[in-house]
């Protein structure tokens, strides 16, 4: 068993929260902080009632530019990239939560997950439902509001110790509006080797992981980017499943199964996917945590489910 470095059982404290606008799909995500680990952010109560307006002033920093390039694949998704994977048995996981054991407007079972809202917290909040489920009857329900103060997390920090430097993650995702240009993330991972972390989320209607230190997005977000990501359905359950290499700094996506053609993340830069995020050859995470949640830089709100949350040191699938 790969034994992770101490330091992800005390991982440190982002002080700085930045806010940024991101309308134009052109253009590269807004910069922003990455949420902090379970063990180290405040706690945010735990709501069912509709969030509330904040007023919170924050300084919009400069978005970054993404890498154009006349070349690129043609196809947003491959088949045969599919993982394959029949789902594995829940209680073999160093993660698996349907949520289930929890009851409905309280927060998820505290003995796995965290409620956190780092450096700053607004109207933000998420507790168990009963209105949508994936499996059973019960999910998460997140309430995000449109600033970046407004952001909530239930996050997760002690499965990754077992795991070695690759690594699965999965999780089903239910939002009620389509993603819109505005970027946003609904999945962040703290990194102790970069500042600002790893994140997933969307911009430009797509789906697209974003690097924190440098504002790096995957695919690069030009005409010719984003049409090789793929949007998230509105008010349909959708199967989010990753792989992560920290020892190599490579990742794969698959949504419902197939893999995502721009969002896969090797060591030979490919115009319009990853050329931009290779401008940093050297970028080699060191996760800490795994949160769920919302977090917006441009001004969006939704509301978003999330269900069957795991975490494996192999393929989890989606059955």
């Amino acid at each position: 068993m790969h034994e992770r470095p101490s330091i992800r059982r005390t991982p440190p404290v982002l002080l700085l929260a930045l806010l940024a606008a991101c309308g134009d799909p052109q253009g590269g995500a807004s910069e922003s902080t990455d949420a902090a680990s379970s063990g180290s952010a405040a706690t945010t109560s735990a709501s069912t009632d509709d969030p509330t307006t904040t007023t919170s002033a924050t300084t919009n920093p400069p978005a970054t530019t993404s890498t154009t390039s006349t070349s690129s694949p043609t196809s947003a998704t491959s088949a045969d990239a599919s993982t394959g994977a029949p789902a594995q048995d829940c209680s073999d996981l160093p993660l698996c939560d349907d949520f289930e054991a929890a009851a409905p407007g309280g927060p998820p079972d505290p003995a796995t997950w965290s409620v956190v809202s780092p450096d700053c917290s607004g109207s933000g909040k998420l507790a168990v439902s009963d209105e949508q489920a994936h499996s059973g009857a019960r999910s998460v329900r997140v309430d995000g509001g449109g600033g970046y103060c407004d952001h909530v997390f239930l996050a997760h920090g002690a499965a990754l110790e077992s795991l070695g430097p690759v690594w699965y993650g999965r999780f089903f995702i239910r939002l009620d509006a389509a993603l819109g240009d505005g970027h946003i993330t609904f999945a962040s991972m703290a990194d102790a080797n970069n500042n600002g972390g790893l994140r997933i989320g969307g911009q430009a209607k797509i789906l697209m992981w974003n690097r924190g230190s440098d504002d790096a997005t995957l695919p690069v977000l030009s005409p010719a980017g984003i049409a090789l990501s793929v949007p998230l359905p509105a008010q349909e359950w959708a199967c989010v499943e990753f792989k992560i290499d920290e020892a190599a700094g490579h990742l794969q996506t698959w949504v419902d199964g197939t893999e995502v053609a721009g969002l896969h993340l090797d060591s030979e830069p490919t115009p319009e996917i990853d050329q931009q995020w290779l401008n940093n050859p050297n970028w080699k995470p060191l996760l800490t945590d795994f949160k769920l949640g919302w977090e917006s830089y441009a001004g969006v709100t939704m509301t978003l489910y999330f269900d069957d949350v795991a975490l494996s040191d192999a393929p989890i699938g989606c059955g």
